[in-house]
């Protein structure tokens, strides 16, 4: 009776050692696709933030806002939202560290790189879109 229950014991660890190895591998896959859905996200709404204000720019004799709040709130709207406030969003930060009449620098950063993302998304006046690989600090 004891062999049997020996047996058993050996199969159901080799059973929860292979589920385990599977959900590993699963969950890996499902990171992967989060990530590359969330750069997607991200660089599409930092080129929608530059549009947005590259357009106001044109309207306005060429000085940009001092805020994305202002695109949401201004009649035509040049953005559905003001994505520095409503961050995060897909696992991305969005900031303008340079906002000003003259021009802008706004990017989105990965809450967690290598989780959220990867990458930093950086977008200058004139819509100059710069990739950069975010670095693991944690």
């Amino acid at each position: 009776m004891e062999n049997i229950t020996g047996r058993s014991f050996v199969a159901i660890m080799i059973i929860v050692a292979v589920t385990s190895l599977l959900l590993r591998f699963g969950i890996e896959q499902i990171i992967k696709i989060n990530i590359i859905q969330n750069e997607s996200v991200a660089q599409a709404t930092v080129k929608l933030i530059s549009t947005a204000l590259e357009n106001y720019a044109k309207d306005n004799r060429g000085s940009y806002p001092l805020s994305l709040s202002l695109l949401a709130r201004s009649e035509p709207a040049y953005l559905d939202q003001d994505y520095i406030a409503k961050s995060p969003i897909r696992g991305y930060e969005y900031s303008c560290s340079r906002l000003e009449p003259s021009g802008y620098a706004c990017s989105a950063a990965p809450i967690k790189c290598n989780l959220s993302g990867k990458a930093i998304y950086t977008i200058t006046t004139g819509g100059s879109l710069v990739l950069e690989e975010c670095s693991k600090k944690e």
